[in-house]
């Protein structure tokens, strides 16, 4: 706009001057030397150059105003079509790996949350006297996929029926939960608990804890992405790289692409 608003300043500019060279030609030469026909023609010139450059400064506003238009409408629409979700199902580097690699899952957060502490550390939540669980915030797109599914997924890479424990893991910290934001959420988490009972897929008792969310905080910037940084650590190469194996397998259909 600036650049544009600089051409028309210029363009203005210039029948100023160019009538000032008129002037001064017309004191040295005879009238004879000038004709209506030979001065008309150069001052339309100017003129038309003038307006065609105010034209383009107006022209270039307008579009700039449709452009923003435009992307803030875009902006409104893929926020309308986000939903977000919190899950703990024992060691958040868990639950991050696998979510990555799921369509529809735009964004992820470790944390914590639903403890007595409202932004703890990790080595905080570590002694357990928090009571805070390591969890998972989905940013997910309600167009390629939903709560429900995500759910789904969630019953079969962790175990919902050891108390305060997955695997080796053992703590508050490692509770299995689904965090809901709403009272949509709620029906949706208890009737797919319901189903998993129903069904069998689990032979011991569901302990999965089904509550409010309550303080959620980012765990420390280390934990995000874990997997992807730390391919060779043995925790995930045994422990998180066989859940997201599993997940890969089970779920072809589900994967990014």
């Amino acid at each position: 706009m600036k650049n544009n608003l600089k051409i028309t300043a210029e363009w203005a500019e210039a029948p100023k001057k160019e009538t000032f060279l008129f002037k001064e030609t017309l004191l040295t030469r005879s009238k004879s030397f000038y004709s209506q026909k030979a001065i008309k023609p150069r001052v339309n010139s100017i003129l038309s150059l003038f307006f065609a450059a105010l034209l383009t400064a107006c022209t270039s506003t307008v579009n700039s105003q449709n452009t923003k238009i435009k992307t803030n409408q875009m902006e409104q629409i893929q926020s309308e079509n986000l939903d977000t979700c919190i899950l703990g199902g024992g060691c958040f580097w868990c639950l991050d790996a696998v979510y990555k690699n799921m369509k529809g899952i735009v964004s992820i957060s470790c944390g914590y949350s639903n403890g007595l502490v409202k932004k703890p550390t990790y080595r905080e939540v570590c002694t357990g006297r928090t009571q805070c669980v390591e969890v998972v915030k989905l940013v997910f797109n309600t167009q390629e996929t939903s709560f429900e599914e995500i759910l789904t997924v969630f019953w079969r890479i962790h175990d919902p029926t050891t108390l305060n424990r997955q695997g080796n893991d053992v703590g508050t910290q490692y509770r299995s939960g689904i965090y809901f934001l709403d009272e949509q959420q709620k029906e949706i988490a208890n009737a797919s608990k319901s189903a998993v009972e129903e069904s069998g897929l689990w032979t011991g008792k569901i302990v999965t804890e089904i509550v409010p969310l309550k303080d959620f905080s980012d765990a420390e910037d280390y934990h995000q992405d874990y997997f992807a940084n730390n391919p060779d650590n043995p925790y995930c190469t045994f422990v998180v790289g066989e859940k997201v194996e599993k997940f890969k397998k089970l779920f072809s259909e589900k994967l990014k692409k």
